[in-house]
């Protein structure tokens, strides 16, 4: 697939990723704490992918997503990323992984709103990144 394909798949997935997050808010003003840290998390795997996309790199696992992403943007990077961006993706997916099947996690409004912060965090940060190219 060309270079366009790619450019146009970057797009379509990071305006995702910017629903995704309207919704992680939307979800924690009604106090849907578990849903908002699903969707904060796909927000943010969404706008991971878009970046992905841009190096023609297609990935079929969240982990493969985090690995991908840690390779190309943080090991041989340009520091735009940094690790902390990485382990804040990791958080996010432990979190998610606790609201979506632990039967027990109580997800509180504080560690929700750090979710939606960091998703907000790192959706902008990609958002500007693509803009650019």
């Amino acid at each position: 697939m060309d270079e366009k394909y790619y450019m146009e798949l970057a797009k379509v997935r990071l305006e995702r990723s910017k629903e995704l997050l309207e919704e992680s808010k939307y979800l924690f003003h009604k106090k849907s704490y578990k849903s908002a840290n699903n969707r904060a998390f796909y927000a943010i795997e969404k706008s991971v992918r878009a970046l992905l996309a841009t190096k023609k790199v297609e990935t079929v696992t969240h982990n493969g997503n985090l690995k991908q992403f840690n390779y190309l943007f943080i090991y041989k990077g340009d520091g735009t990323f940094t690790s902390e961006d990485y382990q804040i993706i990791a958080k996010a997916e432990q979190i998610r992984n606790a609201s979506d099947y632990d039967d027990f996690y109580v997800a509180s409004r504080s560690e929700t709103l750090q979710q939606i912060e960091s998703a907000e965090y790192l959706v902008n940060k990609i958002s500007n990144i693509l803009s650019q190219i």
